[in-house]
Order: C-alpha cells, then structure tokens, then sequence
C-alpha cells in the first residue's frame, strides 16, 4: 500500500464508500426499470462504478 496520509485515508474511504452507493442505487434502480434499455444502462452504470470500487480499493492493499 502506498504511504497514505489520515486525510488522504479519509478521503480514500469516503469516496469509495460513495462509490458503493452508486452502485447499490443504479442496481436498484434497474431492477424496478420495466424499459429493457434504460435498465441496461443503469446496469452499465452500476459497472462503472464498481470498477471505479475496485480501482479505489486497490490503493488500500
């Protein structure tokens, strides 16, 4: 893991955690969606966040 200050630890965490967010909205959203190609791209979008998770994440390792 790279030498992180606790302000930028902070704000690592925050954004992840906003990030997740995203990803738990976009995917309920798309759930509730009865229109096939806007829930394919609130499905899209809920991917795109994830990876922007994963990316995030991996700085904490």
């Amino acid at each position: 893991m790279p030498s992180l200050t606790s302000k930028e630890l902070t704000a690592l965490e925050d954004t992840i955690g906003s990030e997740q967010n995203l990803v738990k909205k976009f995917q309920a959203l798309a759930c509730l969606c009865d229109d096939s190609k806007i829930q394919q791209e609130l499905e899209g979008m809920a991917q795109v966040h994830q990876q922007h998770v994963n990316s995030l994440a991996k700085f904490l390792q």
